[in-house]
């Protein structure tokens, strides 16, 4: 496996114990995913356009905010291996201290299971996996209903993709 960034983090502050991953709490890793997809996004604005810092800011909101990751984990479920989704249902249905300011409950959970998602994924350090799924949300995210509706049909969702909030 590909050394990834969070192994070079631990070894240069030398954190040597190994963690459980199944034993992290799924608030911890939408914490820690929360961060990871906010830079890939940031990094993929900074590369397309060399605007300035507010209108990156701007950007990268729409990108980040639970309602678009709402919308992309519904893109991705069909992708999910069974082991990703658990970790995804696991953050969705976590009970969090917090709620978003502009989020409906739905998408603030739904967001959370995503962040979740990305956190797992970088404490196993699956890079390009981390990348493979961000890449193919945000190309196929589109604000607009419409073009949304379009690009998760496009896709193709299966059954367990159209499931309630909890299982």
């Amino acid at each position: 496996m590909e050394k990834g960034l969070n192994s070079i983090i631990r070894e240069k502050f030398e954190i040597d114990h190994n963690v459980d991953i199944r034993t992290v709490s799924p608030v911890t890793l939408a914490y820690i995913g929360d961060g990871i997809y906010e830079l890939v996004v940031r990094s993929v604005m900074a590369a397309r356009t060399n605007s300035k810092a507010g209108l990156l800011h701007r950007q990268t909101s729409q990108l980040v905010k639970a309602e678009a990751q709402s919308k992309m984990i519904d893109l991705l479920l069909p992708m999910l291996t069974d082991e990703e989704e658990a970790v995804y249902r696991r953050g969705r249905n976590a009970k969090t201290s917090t709620m978003a300011k502009n989020a409906s409950i739905g998408d603030y959970r739904k967001a959370t299971g995503f962040e979740a998602l990305m956190g797992y994924l970088y404490l196993q350090d699956q890079t390009e996996r981390i990348l493979e799924l961000a890449k193919f949300a945000m190309d196929h995210y589109h604000p607009s209903e419409k073009k949304y509706a379009e690009a998760k049909n496009h896709h193709g969702r299966n059954e367990k993709s159209d499931r309630g909030v909890k299982d």
